[in-house]
């Protein structure tokens, strides 16, 4: 198993990848590498495919039910 499949497997089992790449904005705001505005973006797209994904699922779920 290469490094990256390793990276990948602990990252899928421990946190999500949204979720990483938001903690990775939080940490280069607070360090000084990306703007605010930068944040806001990043952050407004992990709010937004979240709760996409959890749309889905929900509708999935759903279907999986009637069915």
């Amino acid at each position: 198993m290469s490094r990256k499949e390793k990276i990948d497997l602990f990252l899928s089992k421990w946190v999500s990848r949204k979720l990483t790449v938001f903690a990775v904005a939080s940490a280069g705001l607070f360090g000084g590498v990306i703007t605010s505005t930068d944040w806001v973006i990043i952050g407004t797209a992990y709010i937004s495919l979240q709760g996409v994904t959890d749309i889905v699922e929900r509708l999935m779920k759903i279907k999986n039910e009637i069915s």
